[in-house]
């Protein structure tokens, strides 16, 4: 057999092959395909369970390197700076003028809580007092609305006892009228009898 009807031969079986191949990985993308589905699916779902939970610990752990890592290299830095620095006089609050001294970090801190706590005393003292004020106008106010109340009272119960006094006065005296025109009529009755 020549050369090229080898080839030939071996192109034909090695295109049989591919296409017997093709038709095999075709079945078992069609057989597989719903598991592959399947599968990314339950990725997609486990990586966002990851991402919810990692994300609240990334978060601490970035407010614990703020809080704790953080001030240190801070302080280290300065401190380096200051160590480096060929004038050290010049930065800082100085203690005294003529002196190299700084105030201490602490005394600052402290005479800050000291100015603020008096701050806040001041303006619960002020608060305090103008709800007392507050207060005290409210009570005078009650007091005036009592006091003329009680005014008021009073008046409404003189007028009852005076108006009382003179129907009491009004109705003595019907009842004497009544009385004597029953005794006028008694003795005229009684004239009458002993006239006959």
């Amino acid at each position: 057999m020549p050369i090229t009807a080898k080839r030939r031969k071996a192109r034909k079986e090695a295109e049989a092959t591919l296409a017997r191949l093709q038709d095999l990985a075709k079945e078992q993308a069609d057989r597989i395909g719903p598991y592959a589905d399947q599968a990314r699916d339950q990725a997609a779902i486990k990586l966002l369970q990851a991402r919810g939970w990692t994300a609240p610990r990334l978060e601490t752990a970035a407010l614990r390197v703020e809080d704790t890592v953080a001030p240190r290299v801070a302080e280290m830095l300065t401190t380096a700076a200051q160590r480096i620095d060929p004038n050290p006089g010049r930065r800082g609050l100085r203690l005294f003028r003529g002196g190299n001294r700084r105030i201490p970090r602490g005394v600052l801190i402290g005479g800050a809580a000291v100015v603020g706590g008096a701050v806040v005393y001041s303006l619960i003292r002020m608060r305090q007092a103008s709800q007392d004020a507050e207060w005290q106008e409210h009570l005078d106010q009650a007091r005036e609305q009592v006091r003329e109340t009680r005014e008021n009272l009073e008046e409404k119960a003189s007028d009852v006892a005076d108006s009382a006094a003179e129907t009491a006065k009004a109705t003595k005296s019907k009842a004497k009228e009544t009385a004597r025109a029953a005794t006028g009529k008694g003795s005229a009755q009684e004239d009458g009898r002993s006239g006959r």
